[in-house]
């Protein structure tokens, strides 16, 4: 017998505002289908992307093969798990069996995976539905999201700005509901960096807490994550996705908490850290500085104990360099030297500097980089949090690498001080969405936290988010 039909009050573009919470409790109640939900995200995506281009791909018909299994099953009440008939996506740099992975790259192969990723095989494990693979740019190599096999992703808030990157295509989903859970990835930001540009919440989870396969060529930078509207859906997705996997040796493979548990507790006696350049961005906008220090005064509110202190560490530029760079380069020799023409011009650009990096740089950026953490140790020890801005400004114009007029220098790593240093440490670390800039468009907190106190920063990001709700849109402008 199939679900009965919506209910007339509830018409069926209000999917759009259900948070996966939500959906799940519609579905226990058999008050919404799966397959409502799929087709409900299928048609929103067909309207929308031509304004957005999120998608490498949409896979509608195997979307609505997974809902309609996720819906024989909630019919019998037995869900594989707590994600069953959610739908989500996939960014294109990790395998989902039957798909492509083309990494945003033309020189890449146009064939299915093998195998799912370990955050897939969780995901689909648990029954959730499909929806197709989002944008990035190639090979992830820098915070906005353009590239040449998908051109330009923009920000739904303005779309001649950009989404930022590298999971610029899941922000953008997210932020319409195209789906309720979004897999990104963040090598030296590209969770947050998006997140906050388009105003979602993004997480970057601790270093292995997410088993990734097969590896990405930027090692130990990379983890695994959610983008999604709320707080609550990223705990849950994180749940999910954390599950072991023995393909990946370096990740924990310990059974995922349920980082819904405690959510709601709260930050009250809480040492929390407020580092609004922490001791060496010098290029902040007013409006983002601002609208930070008032989101870090919400958790004195709160009940935390707030002290303005830098971490006290040295601008770690020059370790992110000798690995990005010594990484590009690899990626770009792997290419055939013919198709070489086809890549992006900035990556192979900094292909050339990586070339330049010798073995005993990249050894001595690897063991600066173990400093960076145990320095990141003893502070913890004196507060239980570190909040920051999360970009030192707003989505910029779309297609471009760096601001115009120069201001940040250069390289894009330039206009994002606040995301890489915890990448180098492997912390979890969130962007929280707290308030607009002049123009219009979000400006974000970052939340940062010990080496395996995901639960923590999530409960924190909760904290806030009861407290001052994020915005969202239903449509692009």
């Amino acid at each position: 017998m199939p679900f009965p039909p919506l209910d007339p009050a509830m018409p069926a573009t209000d999917i759009a505002a259900l948070t996966a919470r939500d959906l799940i409790d519609l579905f226990r109640r058999k008050a919404v289908s799966p397959v409502e939900v799929a087709r409900d995200a299928l048609a929103r995506i067909e309207k929308f992307e031509p304004a957005i281009n999120a998608f490498v791909r949409v896979e509608a018909e195997a979307a609505l093969d997974d809902a309609r299994d996720a819906e024989a099953r909630w019919m019998k009440g037995s869900p594989l798990g707590p994600a069953d008939g959610l739908p989500v996506t996939i960014k294109d740099n990790v395998d989902v069996a039957g798909v492509p992975s083309r990494k945003g790259s033309r020189t890449t192969p146009d064939i299915p995976a093998a195998a799912d990723a370990p955050s897939v095989a969780r995901l689909r494990e648990a029954g959730a539905v499909f929806l197709g693979k989002t944008t990035l740019p190639e090979w992830g190599w820098i915070g906005v999201c353009h590239s040449p096999l998908t051109g330009i992703t923009r920000n739904p808030w303005h779309r001649d700005r950009t989404t930022g990157g590298s999971s610029g295509g899941a922000a953008a989903a997210a932020l319409l509901n195209l789906g309720v859970m979004h897999l990104g990835t963040d090598g030296a930001g590209s969770i947050r960096i998006p997140a906050a540009f388009t105003g979602v919440f993004g997480i970057k989870p601790s270093y292995g807490r997410v088993p990734a396969w097969p590896a990405s060529p930027f090692g130990v930078l990379a983890h695994q994550g959610p983008l999604t509207r709320t707080v609550g859906d990223a705990a849950l997705m994180l749940s999910v996705i954390g599950g072991p996997d023995l393909r990946d040796s370096t990740a924990w493979n310990t059974p995922a908490p349920d980082f819904t548990a405690g959510l709601e507790d709260g930050v009250r006696g809480l040492r929390v850290a407020w580092s609004p350049r922490l001791g060496y961005v010098k290029q902040l906008d007013a409006d983002v500085e601002a609208a930070t220090a008032k989101a870090a005064q919400v958790f004195s509110e709160l009940g935390a104990k707030v002290e303005e202190v830098d971490p006290g560490f040295a601008e770690p530029i020059g370790i992110l360099d000798a690995i990005w760079y010594g990484v590009s380069a690899s990626i770009v020799d792997a290419v055939p030297a013919a198709r070489r023409g086809e890549m992006d011009e900035g990556l192979r650009r900094m292909a050339e500097q990586g070339a330049r990096v010798t073995l005993a740089e990249f050894l001595a950026a690897q063991a600066r980089r173990a400093e960076l953490y145990r320095h990141m140790l003893r502070f913890h020890e004196r507060y239980d949090l570190l909040l920051t801005p999360q970009m030192p400004l707003a989505a910029f114009e779309a297609g471009r690498v760096t601001p115009a007029g120069g201001r940040f220098g250069d390289e894009w790593i330039g206009w994002s001080p606040y995301t890489y240093p915890f990448n180098l440490t492997g912390q979890p670390a969130a962007s929280v969405p707290c308030g607009f800039s002049a123009d219009g468009l979000p400006i974000a907190l970052q939340i940062v936290g010990p080496p395996r106190q995901d639960a923590l920063v999530l409960r924190a990001a909760r904290a806030f988010e009861t407290a001052r709700p994020f915005k969202s849109l239903r449509e692009p402008k």
